[in-house]
């Protein structure tokens, strides 16, 4: 049964809902016993590879693109296309939530998407 994320205690999620599919099997084949989760924030270009060094330990990131967002957009957008470039290398998945983070997954796991 898949992992849902961000429910309350007491508060039951409907289908609609969106929530991240782990496959446990292919965790267990990489040498994974645990799920990594990391928050990490994207400031400057130079962030970028402290994020890319948290994604390739294996770890889902929730990464907070607010602070670049609003002081530079072009830095934003070499980050983002940077990010996607190894993720998409790698087999990950990365999606963006609002328009404040992004999620990137290792392998392992699945954004589901609605529609």
């Amino acid at each position: 049964m898949p992992m849902k994320l961000f429910s309350r205690r007491g508060q039951e999620m409907d289908e609609s809902e969106a929530f991240i599919e782990v496959d446990a099997l292919a965790m267990e084949q990489a040498g994974k016993s645990s799920i990594g989760i990391k928050v990490e924030k994207l400031q400057e270009f130079e962030d970028t590879d402290k994020v890319l060094k948290a994604f390739r330990s294996g770890s889902i990131v929730f990464l907070n693109i607010k602070k670049m967002r609003e002081k530079d957009l072009g830095e934003l957008k070499r980050s983002v296309d940077k990010l996607k470039k190894t993720i998409m290398a790698s087999n990950g998945d990365i999606v963006g939530v609002e328009q404040d983070w992004l999620i990137l997954c290792p392998e392992y796991a699945r954004v589901e998407r609605e529609g």
